[in-house]
């Protein structure tokens, strides 16, 4: 491990400096993992646990878009994909990456393959934290860990093909064999990590939980349309409200708040731009604080555990999802951001053509 200090506070990270993919390969050279789902965080995982070399086979309920989508992506019926059960059968590691709802679904047909000696794998530690709402409960001779990769499986497998890595944390909730943490490890290598940090199951789900339903997603996405439709009631265009609300933020600030830091932003901005913003974040900050302790009370509490689940396995739950959703997507704000879209694109691709004429031009 290397001792990194973090705004003063030092943690222990594990990087691929002292924790090659070659000791990761050595690790796990007698086992078959075995990811189950291939939905949001699968492929990416599956993808560059194979790229690097691991012996990866898929576990995937068929005629369903997500065994097409793996056959796609190069993995043979028979040979590498195979259904939930037959893949649970012949993995060592299992890697559950089924949606909440889905692992709460197939547990009782996945705890019958976890023999002695094997790996139960997850990137979410919802259904380990909340098993007295999802009655998972892993048998006292497996080892049982965790990596979570901080970001979508798309991100994950991107960042991995142009030669980067999300980092992921990693934990280990049971170590039957011994060796669950340098499993847990390896794994986290195997997929890509850029680094890992250590933390645990309830941690994990806690933040993961909060995050999604605060800055990451929620709080957002509500701030976003919260300032929309101030600009617009105050009688501004929609082009004009979505570009100083939504477009800036996306293809300008963050990218640089990202590779930066916030402080750089604040530097590199306008003097009005940064009194503003410096004068005005205190406020904002404890408008949202109590906000978020609700939040983060209700994700401790299991509350938000009970309402996915209960939310998540109504009959018809995917028409009412989908519902929600055409009222976003649909929304002025929305609508606009897809014209938006589609003249940024318009624009690159005019761009790209003028370039390629231009090095015409330059070989004639």
């Amino acid at each position: 491990m290397a001792t990194i200090n973090f705004g003063g506070v030092e943690e222990n990270v594990v990087t691929r400096e002292e924790f090659p993919l070659e000791k990761a390969r050595a690790i796990l050279q007698d086992d078959t993992i075995a990811v189950l789902g291939y939905g949001v965080q699968g492929p990416g995982q599956a993808l560059n646990l194979r790229d690097n070399g691991f012996r990866v086979i898929i576990g995937q309920r068929q005629d369903s878009a997500s065994w097409r989508k793996a056959e796609a992506d190069g993995w043979v019926p028979g040979e590498t994909l195979f259904d939930l059960e037959e893949a649970a059968a012949r993995g060592t590691i299992l890697a559950n990456l089924l949606s909440d709802a889905g692992q709460i679904a197939v547990w009782p047909t996945l705890k019958k393959h976890l023999t002695a000696g094997k790996t139960l794998y997850f990137s979410h530690g919802f259904g380990i934290t909340f098993n007295d709402q999802t009655h998972i409960i892993p048998p006292a001779d497996v080892d049982v860990v965790l990596v979570a990769p901080k970001g979508s499986g798309t991100s994950l497998r991107r960042l991995f093909v142009a030669g980067g890595g999300l980092n992921s944390s990693f934990a280990v909730y049971q170590d039957a064999t011994g060796h669950a943490y340098e499993k847990a490890v390896a794994l986290g290598i195997g997929v890509g990590s850029g680094y890992l940090f250590e933390t645990d199951f309830r941690k994990e789900v806690y933040s993961d939980l909060t995050g999604e339903r605060g800055v990451l997603m929620g709080a957002l996405a509500g701030i976003i349309e919260a300032q929309y439709q101030v600009l617009r009631q105050r009688g501004h265009s929609p082009s004009e409200a979505f570009n100083e609300t939504v477009e800036e933020l996306t293809q300008s600030l963050v990218p640089l708040v990202g590779e930066n830091g916030m402080d750089w932003m604040f530097s590199n901005c306008s003097v009005t731009a940064q009194r503003g913003a410096l004068d005005w974040k205190g406020r904002f900050r404890e408008a949202t604080l109590p906000v978020l302790n609700e939040l983060y009370d209700s994700v401790a509490s299991g509350q938000e555990a009970a309402r996915t689940i209960q939310r998540g396995s109504t009959p018809g739950y995917r028409q009412e999802l989908e519902a929600e959703l055409k009222e976003v997507r649909d929304s002025e704000l929305w609508q606009t951001g897809a014209t938006v879209r589609e003249l940024r694109s318009r624009a690159a691709e005019k761009v790209e053509k003028e370039e390629s004429y231009a090095l015409t031009a330059d070989g004639n």
